[in-house]
């Protein structure tokens, strides 16, 4: 969710997310899937009602800037 936070746009694309791997993979070395896991966080950010799924590749924040 903090890379997404950082994001300060309420529509973004996968490829905005995919900017914060390298970062990532310093925090998680021995994380191999770095962009799978983001695949699936994002999924389980959708789950929680947190963001939605556009259309592939693209989401959108729910409530953006009403928190």
């Amino acid at each position: 969710m903090h890379c997404v936070d950082l994001i300060k746009k309420e529509t973004f694309t996968l490829d905005d997310v995919y900017k914060f791997e390298t970062k990532l993979k310093l925090k998680y070395p021995n994380n191999n899937f770095i962009k799978d896991k983001i695949r699936q966080q994002l999924q389980a950010l959708r789950d929680k009602g947190i963001i939605e799924f556009v259309s592939p590749g693209k989401y959108k924040k729910i409530n953006y800037g009403n928190i």
